[in-house]
């Protein structure tokens, strides 16, 4: 995850000293994108049923995965 102490942050603003827009560098912003994308994969699958450890040991060992 992101430190966002690190960003370094640009700020664009208008003639009455109002922020308008951000500017930081690429790589933050892509990391910024990528933790957006897993924090909506996460949303999207909060009422899925949870199943145990040691049920996905055992399915994995069942599916040949893992070794017995």
């Amino acid at each position: 995850m992101l430190d966002i102490k690190n960003l370094k942050p640009q700020y664009v603003t208008n003639e009455d000293g109002e922020q308008t827009a951000v500017i930081i560098p690429i790589g933050p912003f892509r990391e910024l994108l990528e933790d957006i994308e897993d924090l909506a994969a996460v949303a999207e699958r909060r009422e899925e049923p949870t199943i145990s450890h040691e049920e996905v040991i055992a399915q994995l060992k069942r599916d040949g995965l893992l070794p017995d």
